[in-house]
């Protein structure tokens, strides 16, 4: 797997290197929103490490291959409060459901007693006809050239989650469906994730990184 393009080795720190699984627990069930949680950026459309809360290494390449190691159970939700600002320093949600069904228990104020009928979630509430909140899935990957290395979150944005496949590309619903028809897990290929770059806003697709076809 050396032969595999994604960060440098070298950029990786060591602290880095030495993930428990229980901070990957914490991750996948939407209530650990701090700086400690070791996790893959997608902001402004380049992959970013972010260790700390601080950004350690940025990959150039519009792509990524990896090994999807686990998956937050259900599509969760997550809202910030105030208009988004790409520019803005990172904030923490004001809240988020890790089941999409109702605010998680560590929420200090949540929007409303639960998701289906909170006023966040109606079409209008965000920018323009959007919704305020937002469906979010969050994965647990390891790199694909450093399989024994550290577990890092992705949080996948609804584009990035639901939809048809367009030219071989699949939103990751579509993809992981695609696999299992073939009676493939996710857990065993590389997965290459690649930036839509005909999006305005970061957009994800995944695709095997190997002789596989999927439809």
């Amino acid at each position: 797997m050396s032969d595999l393009t994604v960060f440098n080795p070298a950029q990786v720190p060591d602290f880095a290197r030495n993930n428990e699984l229980s901070e990957t627990a914490l991750a996948l069930t939407g209530g650990s929103t701090g700086g400690s949680v070791k996790r893959i950026s997608i902001k402004g459309g380049v992959f970013r490490l972010i260790a700390g809360g601080k950004e350690i290494a940025a990959i150039e390449e519009r792509y990524l291959d990896v090994v999807i190691v686990a998956a937050q159970p259900k599509v969760g939700r997550m809202y910030y409060a105030g208009k988004w600002d790409p520019t803005a320093k990172a904030t923490g949600p004001a809240c988020w459901s890790a089941d999409g069904d109702k605010p998680a228990e560590a929420v200090k104020q949540p929007q409303g007693a639960n998701c289906a009928t909170c006023p966040q979630n109606v079409a209008g509430s965000g920018q323009g006809n959007s919704k305020a909140c937002r469906f979010e899935r969050r994965l647990a990957v390891v790199l694909a050239n450093d399989i024994d290395g550290d577990v890092l979150q992705l949080a996948l944005p609804s584009t990035s989650i639901f939809g048809d496949a367009e030219n071989g590309n699949h939103p990751l619903h579509a993809y992981v469906k695609a696999l299992t028809a073939q009676n493939i897990s996710p857990d065993m290929v590389i997965t290459r994730i690649k930036f839509d770059t005909s999006a305005e806003h970061p957009k994800l697709f995944f695709k095997p990184f190997m002789n596989i076809e999927i439809q």
